[in-house]
């Protein structure tokens, strides 16, 4: 009987000190520090590069379309073997569309490729801040150009709440030329601005990933941009855009491994100028 009681209460001793070794390990867990973002874009440019030196879009079919929009782009992986892009197709690398954008963003010099296919026949280009109507199609670099996100019927997006790439690409284009409203209820954009983003991790999802893509990936965007809308975020009679004054078009740059850095905050209440209705106090 008391060899029983022993037994028993050695085992509990020994359960004991297993749960708190199992503790202190978890203690000592080390979490991952964030990558140089110098070194990133690097790493995300090359694979950028390699995207489109390899893949190819339909040029001739497109540019005979009307009134074309993002559905009439289709891009091509070259088949083994194969150096150039088949007639009436064009490498995204040699198209004399496509741009490198460079820009500086959390104080890293980046370098963005966009192919504008359709610059838009209006009157005005959006601000970084403004709100944007758009169609839109995310796809992955990858061999078979995985799509994770997309609307094919015109979305509200306020630029500033959007990662960077989006307000740093938008600009570039000019809303739609007109619209018809159907009967059907279908409004009808004509000359829209049409083009597709490609976009190092640093001006999308960087360190923190997002559903469907992991962290440090770059990525990129076709569009149609068919309207454009002033915000004033803080309803105080002035544009947002115009209460950004550093001129890098940012209000916050958001680090996911520090706090949030607000810039523009002239009365340094904690809260960015364009949010804030008494930003001079």
């Amino acid at each position: 009987m008391k060899i029983g009681k022993v037994s028993i209460l050695m085992l509990c001793l020994a359960i004991s000190l297993f749960s708190c070794k199992k503790d202190d390990d978890n203690d000592t867990v080390e979490t991952i520090p964030q990558r140089d973002r110098d070194e990133v874009q690097v790493e995300d440019k090359t694979e950028i590069v390699a995207y489109l030196e390899s893949h190819y879009y339909n040029s001739t079919e497109f540019e005979a379309v009307i009134n074309p929009s993002m559905v009439d782009v289709v891009i091509t992986k070259l088949a083994d073997g194969e150096t150039t892009a088949p007639d009436g197709h064009t490498l995204l690398m040699e198209s004399p569309l496509l741009k490198l954008e460079p820009i500086v963003f959390a104080n890293t010099n980046y370098e963005f490729y966009i192919l504008k296919l359709n610059i838009g026949g209006g009157d005005k280009s959006p601000t970084f801040a403004d709100e944007v109507r758009v169609n839109h199609e995310g796809f992955l670099l990858d061999d078979d150009s995985t799509i994770f996100d997309s609307a094919v019927n015109p979305v509200n997006f306020d630029l500033a709440t959007l990662i960077p790439g989006w307000r740093k690409a938008l600009p570039f284009f000019k809303v739609a030329e007109s619209f018809v409203d159907g009967s059907d209820g279908i409004i009808d954009y004509m000359n829209r601005g049409v083009g597709i983003m490609f976009l190092p991790s640093g001006l999308a999802y960087f360190s923190r990933g997002s559903e469907g893509i992991d962290a440090y990936t770059p990525i990129a965007f076709k569009f149609d941009l068919v309207q454009s809308f002033e915000n004033d975020h803080d309803n105080d009679g002035v544009p947002s855009y115009l209460e950004e004054l550093n001129g890098d078009g940012e209000f916050t740059i958001s680090d996911p491994d520090d706090d949030t850095v607000t810039h523009d905050d002239t009365d340094l209440d904690n809260i960015a100028n364009y949010l804030d209705s008494d930003d001079d106090g």
